[in-house]
């Protein structure tokens, strides 16, 4: 994951310094994500017993947390832009965190009122920690991970926009299976 995001931010800041300058035109954002995301639990209850019982479950959590990304303008509308965030909840005192790692193109239509629409592909990182009480857990893996979205920025001031709302279909592959998720964002925008 981590070779994933360095090596998009070094496509970014290539692209960037390869832009004619009439065409260099970068925007970061960060703000709030919450993903309403099926998470799959392994619970066994504690028992004195050699063997005890274990059950499956795969309910819907909301997660909270933070996005943050960047785009640059490369022609006309289009942007390549990348996105990475991290949310996390919990379920039965067991603590999940799933983080995006995504890339790929964006159009803009620049106002002061700036619609936006977006596809990105990546990856994405699960991983759930011990509840306590009974034993609570799931594995801790990567995955395929797409985003399908946009929203909308209001201009404040020449460089500073507020972002709304931004939605996303957020996919994900976890446990051989195809998670399906909604993914809303808010926050602010740093153009120059």
């Amino acid at each position: 994951m981590r070779i994933f995001a360095s090596v998009s931010l070094a496509v970014l800041f290539l692209f960037l310094l390869a832009s004619p300058s009439h065409a260099q035109s970068v925007e970061l954002f960060g703000g709030y994500s919450f993903v309403r995301a099926p998470v799959t639990f392994t619970q066994t209850i504690l028992c004195p017993g050699p063997v005890c019982p274990t059950t499956t479950n795969t309910p819907n959590l909301n997660l909270n947390g933070w996005e943050a990304g960047g785009a640059f303008k490369v022609l006309g509308p289009l942007a390549l832009a990348a996105d990475f965030s991290r949310t996390s909840g919990s379920f039965q005192g067991a603590n999940t965190r799933i983080q995006t790692y995504l890339a790929g193109p964006q159009l803009r239509f620049p106002g002061r009122i700036s619609p936006f629409a977006h596809f990105l592909v990546g990856a994405a990182h699960e991983s759930i920690s011990t509840g306590a009480g009974s034993l609570t857990f799931g594995p801790t893996q990567n995955g395929f991970a797409t985003a399908l979205g946009g929203g909308i920025d209001l201009k404040v001031l020449p460089l500073l926009s507020i972002r709304p709302i931004q939605i996303d279909y957020l996919l994900t592959h976890f446990n051989s299976s195809t998670q399906n998720q909604l993914r809303v964002s808010a926050g602010i925008i740093v153009r120059f």
